[in-house]
């Protein structure tokens, strides 16, 4: 297999596609919620049509943002989550109260232009040891029965976003794809089933991960300069992984007689942070690539044309899950306040428009107090509590603030738990190690982060940030004790 996708939101530049089933057109992105204090839904909106995306792909069915996007000329893939599939795939009630709620409502009395309804995501991952795979098909017969009863069956697809090892090719080269045999019979029920009602085969790649779990991997072969070692496959020349993964895929359709169904690439994109190969210069080298090849209209050797494909993603997740990696809080092209994180032309001659009136906290930070003795022994757990609730992901290895000094690793940690707890001075009282200061204690490129102001409390933004440690920080930092003491 040329790359391996493991996980989750959505770039379309999308056109109409010769003898395929779909009529795509415009930009769009994926738009995840996971973060302690989101942007108010109506200021992304903004944000996405000053931007001039035309569409965006939800991992679930939130109401505010539904009603945000209303009359917006946007269009929206709603997505269910996977721990919806059990209830939809054991009734088909409750898949119709779920449409009634979900689609229907929006569409008759809001005015939201929905599209597609994503159901689950990434179900067949082997990290969920199959606790999906036999209810997944049911779900999605059931939603589409549902949106039949509903009458928009004809407007609205239903999909599933797939993780590409669901495929794989023996030889490395595209046309000896063919889906996974463990699932190949679930694979092609599934195919059928989407082909019947002219619905599109959604699929994630991401040559990140790929460079991520393989040290061996060719770096340049994730990128599109062209200067990375091509692959001949029967004349097909292949100088990019991207381009070799979808191919893949195309054959694994074609081997089994649904060549002509449509394809969505649900997510693709480079993280900014988290890991050595997750930068700036690589994020931005990798999706301007990409929108640049949608800009002149450039497909693969089996599907020629521009990609029907939503990038991943619009704004950085500081609440996500690290279990994949400490990259997993970073995909976005705006950061958390929608400011952009670089230049990245969208293909109509400009660059990224920040979001408007979006308010920070003041301006003070949490630091580790000058008089603090670096062999207190709360020093520690102080730090693994700080990072426990909050987000420490810059401080591994290779990241942005992978850097720094003992002292300043410990001001970083302080200061995260601090701005997600709005800045609470009870947030900032580690005994006898911290103190609230007004100087920017930010080190170069890593930046000590002012939160935003939002609507939700404190409780509830520390709710939304899951009890995970990034062992790679907590690596970091044990290091670093066992240095000075």
């Amino acid at each position: 297999m040329l790359s391996k996708s493991v996980f989750t939101v959505s770039f379309v530049i999308i056109l109409l596609y010769g003898s395929l089933s779909f009529e795509v057109e415009g930009i769009g992105v994926n738009w995840g919620s996971q973060a302690s204090h989101p942007l108010p839904p109506a200021t992304v909106v903004r944000l996405l049509r000053e931007n001039g995306i035309q569409k965006v792909k939800l991992f679930e069915a939130d109401t505010k943002i539904l009603r945000a996007l209303s009359r917006s000329g946007i269009q929206v893939m709603v997505g269910i989550p996977n721990d919806l599939l059990a209830p939809l795939a054991g009734s088909v009630a409750a898949a119709e109260r779920w449409v009634s709620q979900n689609v229907s409502a929006h569409v008759s009395s809001n005015g939201v232009d929905i599209r597609y309804v994503a159901v689950g995501n990434e179900p067949f991952l082997k990290a969920f040891n199959k606790t999906f795979e036999s209810i997944t098909l049911p779900a999605l017969q059931n939603i589409q029965s549902a949106l039949i009863k509903a009458g928009l069956a004809t407007q609205v697809k239903v999909t599933v976003p797939l993780n590409a090892d669901v495929y794989q090719s023996a030889s490395n080269l595209p046309s000896d794809g063919d889906f996974r045999p463990d699932i190949r019979d679930l694979m092609i029920e599934i195919v059928k089933f989407l082909s019947d009602n002219q619905a599109p085969f959604t699929i994630n790649i991401y040559p990140f991960i790929s460079l991520y779990e393989d040290p061996n991997f060719p770096v340049e072969f994730a990128f599109f300069d062209g200067t990375g070692t091509p692959i001949n496959d029967n004349g097909r020349i292949y100088d990019n992984v991207l381009d070799a993964n979808y191919d893949t895929l195309a054959w694994s359709l074609q081997k089994n007689g649904f060549g002509n169904l449509s394809i969505i690439v649900g997510e693709v994109g480079w993280p900014t942070d988290g890991d050595k190969n997750a930068n700036m210069q690589y994020a931005r080298r990798y999706n301007q690539g990409f929108m640049n090849r949608q800009k002149a209209g450039k497909g693969t050797p089996m599907r020629p044309g521009p990609m029907d494909a939503y990038l991943f993603s619009l704004i950085d997740e500081d609440a996500k899950s690290i279990q994949p990696g400490n990259f997993e809080r970073h995909w976005g092209i705006f950061y958390i306040d929608g400011q952009p994180k670089y230049q990245l032309s969208l293909g109509n001659g400009n660059g990224l428009i920040p979001a408007k009136d979006v308010q920070h906290m003041a301006k003070k930070w949490c630091i580790l107090a000058p008089s603090a003795n670096l062999q207190d022994p709360q020093l520690g757990p102080s730090v693994s509590y700080a990072c426990d609730h909050a987000d420490c992901t810059s401080l591994g290895y290779g990241s942005s603030c992978g850097n720094l000094n003992l002292a300043q690793n410990v001001s970083y940690a302080f200061n995260s738990y601090y701005q997600v707890s709005d800045q609470l001075d009870s947030a900032c009282k580690f005994p006898g190690l911290s103190v609230i200061s007004a100087r920017d204690p930010s080190v170069g490129s890593c930046k000590f982060k002012i939160m935003i102001k939002s609507d939700s409390s404190d409780c509830e933004a520390s709710a939304r940030m899951p009890l995970t440690r990034s062992m790679a920080v907590l690596l970091l930092i044990s290091m670093c004790l066992y240095i000075v003491l």
